[in-house]
């Protein structure tokens, strides 16, 4: 089930109905992802961003792309206006990685938090051969 609706951010609860199971940022869901041994899918936005709409609808409303987000990782959502350190790390990280970076910022993370990729803004088909990709290399 999805634990953003009682967040503050209103970036975050625009995410709540997402059929996503999205976690907030905070000790409990990275112990989680310690815990469970799962990677983790942070996606970092702001509620001003056309691109984090846009994914937001064409992906993360999906149950396609819910149920393989849902089964394979722990999936984080981070608004920027209230962790802008949280996003600074990885924005930083994700550009050394790919020379890029943006928003919506999607990082893939080992279970201990250390980022090991990322992308911005990924289309449904793509973010979901992105998945297939990452859940098989990390297997």
């Amino acid at each position: 089930m999805n634990k953003l609706s009682q967040e503050q951010s209103l970036y975050l609860q625009q995410h709540a109905s997402n059929p996503v199971e999205w976690h907030a940022w905070n000790e409990d869901t990275l112990k989680k992802a310690r815990d469970e041994q799962k990677l983790m899918f942070v996606s970092i936005g702001y509620s001003s961003c056309h691109w984090c709409h846009v994914m937001e609808h064409e992906s993360f409303e999906d149950a396609e792309v819910a149920e393989a987000m849902n089964r394979f990782f722990v999936c984080v959502k981070v608004d920027r206006e209230e962790r802008p350190d949280v996003d600074a790390f990885y924005m930083e990280a994700i550009q050394r990685i790919t020379g890029q970076g943006g928003w919506p910022l999607n990082v893939f993370t080992l279970p201990d938090g250390r980022p090991f990729y990322g992308v911005t803004y990924f289309p449904k088909k793509d973010l979901l051969t992105l998945i297939d990709s990452i859940v098989n290399l990390y297997a």
